[in-house]
């Protein structure tokens, strides 16, 4: 496994203006390739821009400017096969209800102009634990089942690549495991997938490379490891053994925060205080410690990093 399965350069959309409002420039000047057989994270606040960049892999968008190649064919150039390579879990529960399972995964196998004896329906109803839905009218369907519904129809024509749209959005606990152990099942088959999440700890675990953006531009995009490298402060928690002393003598650069289970957090800059420093302070004190732990940094730190301050896009 080699090469990109995504490439995008210089990809720009603006919207036409309302009355009353000028042109949107939802995207400007894109450039990111995705490499193939990753896990990778595009993650964005609201209006950021994910969606419109998502609906232009899936050639549901038209560009404005720029070039995007997917499994090596370029949008422009072989239409056909590029939208052939990619497949799109969306977010909204976009299902007829007078469809059973089966018919909806048929129906879709058509329209992608999969012949009937290559298409895999038993199987996907398999992958996602709707065997024994098949015949049942779409309608009937929970939330939960309509959403994996929605990845069955995503996966009717082997797509290279799985795009996954806020795939967890509103399910519950065993749903978003069920999804994530298939996500990985097919990422293990050789699928790339791409996901976008509101939920960061989802993307921390799942993404082997993250990218984020924001009104419309590339921020970052970097290793998850990487990514949450940059963040340099640390939290160390202690629980006392007895109330501690309102004031404390810290190091420079320390913040304490009293929690209320009665443990004591002090936020520091790993490259300007150790911990044995904080430890030591408190042991002048005269603070007895009966448990002491370390808070890593997480994806979230990064994300509110990276985007705080700035303004929502429209």
């Amino acid at each position: 496994m080699g090469g990109n399965a995504i490439e995008i350069a210089g990809l720009r959309k603006t919207y036409a203006g309302t009355k009353g409002s000028g042109p949107k420039e939802a995207l400007k000047g894109i450039e990111l390739t995705i490499p193939q057989g990753s896990i990778f994270g595009l993650l964005g606040p609201n209006g950021a821009g994910k969606s419109t960049l998502i609906n232009i892999l899936a050639g549901l968008v038209t560009k404005s400017a720029g070039n995007v190649k997917i499994w090596g064919f370029d949008q422009d150039v072989n239409p056909r096969q590029s939208r052939a390579a990619i497949g799109v879990m969306p977010q909204e529960l976009n299902l007829d209800p007078f469809f059973t399972p089966r018919g909806s995964l048929d129906v879709q196998a058509g329209l992608y102009g999969v012949p009937r004896a290559q298409r895999r329906t038993d199987e996907i109803l398999r992958l996602i634990g709707l065997e024994d839905k098949g015949e049942a009218y779409a309608r009937a369907l929970s939330g939960g089942m309509r959403r994996r519904l929605l990845l069955g129809k995503a996966l009717v024509h082997d797509p290279q690549i799985l795009v996954l749209d806020e795939p967890t959005a509103g399910v519950d606990i065993e749903l978003r495991q069920m999804l994530w152990q298939n996500v990985r099942e097919l990422n293990r088959q050789g699928k790339t997938i791409i996901l976008t999440t509101h939920y960061l700890e989802e993307a921390e675990e799942m993404c082997d490379e993250i990218a984020i953006i924001n009104h419309g531009e590339l921020l970052i995009r970097d290793t998850t490891k990487r990514l949450v490298a940059r963040i340099d402060t640390k939290t160390l928690v202690i629980e006392p053994v007895s109330p501690a002393p309102a004031q404390i003598a810290l190091p420079p650069d320390v913040e304490m925060d009293r929690r209320s289970d009665g443990r004591i957090a002090f936020n520091y800059a790993k490259t300007k205080v150790r911990p044995g420093d904080i430890l030591a302070a408190l042991r002048d004190a005269g603070v007895e410690i009966a448990d002491v732990s370390i808070e890593e940094p997480h994806l979230e730190d990064v994300f509110l990093d990276l985007t705080r301050g700035t303004h929502a896009a429209a």
